[in-house]
């Protein structure tokens, strides 16, 4: 595992936009929650890491040299300290749009709990356990949610050496980015996507691809 560039930003915090920017800028492949999808046994990996059981980092990581999002933000602190040539990106938004935007996508996504024999259920438990209890503590009120957001990002602040910590809207675009990771900036504006409704979407595209799957089978 050679990780350059360490995202610790939450969920719904332009992640996916930055691990667009972030491929576009040479630190590709960039991990995100959508790998744990795709990639045999990373659901399961991720699930001993938080229930505190060995996880071969490496093989995990294995040609990536960037994180964003979940699951990995949660263990940044453990990700640099194995990388420690790596730098930190903390990616921030305003806390109110932050909120609206997780709960309209990824909290309603998680509420409903599958059954075992369902062909995510491995998938959508592990997240499950991942943001609702590691996370936010089985409380997803509102004062809960942006106490736990601004708690982690105070976290991250203070931990991080300040040399190796960038704090970044998306918003801001190329330059704070390319000044920080020491690259030049490209051509064409900086990559916008997983809007609300683009997340949704995809929710449902999956939900129907199982339902064909279940009524197939």
């Amino acid at each position: 595992m050679d990780l350059q560039v360490i995202g610790a930003g939450f969920g719904r915090t332009g992640t996916m936009s930055l691990k667009a920017a972030l491929e576009q800028l040479g630190f590709d492949p960039c991990y995100h929650m959508i790998e744990t999808w795709g990639r045999a046994g990373h659901d399961v990996a991720w699930q001993d890491a938080l229930d505190g059981r060995p996880v071969d980092w490496d093989a995990l990581f294995d040609g990536f040299r960037a994180t964003v999002d979940w699951p990995a933000c949660t263990f940044w602190d453990l990700l640099l300290e194995r990388n420690p040539g790596a730098k930190v990106l903390l990616s921030r938004r305003d806390p109110e749009a932050w909120y609206r935007s997780i709960t309209s996508t990824i909290i309603p996504a998680l509420q409903h709990v599958p059954a075992p024999d369902d062909p995510g259920y491995t998938h959508r438990m592990m997240t499950r356990s991942l943001l609702f209890e590691r996370t936010f503590g089985d409380d997803l009120s509102k004062e809960h949610l942006l106490a736990t957001l601004a708690a982690h990002e105070a976290d991250v602040i203070a931990r991080c050496p300040a040399d190796k910590l960038l704090v970044f809207d998306v918003a801001e675009g190329w330059e704070p980015l390319c000044a920080f990771l020491g690259v030049r900036r490209p051509d064409g504006e900086f990559p916008r996507s997983n809007s609300t409704e683009e997340f949704n979407a995809r929710v449902e595209a999956g939900k129907t691809a199982r339902e064909q799957g279940d009524a197939s089978s």
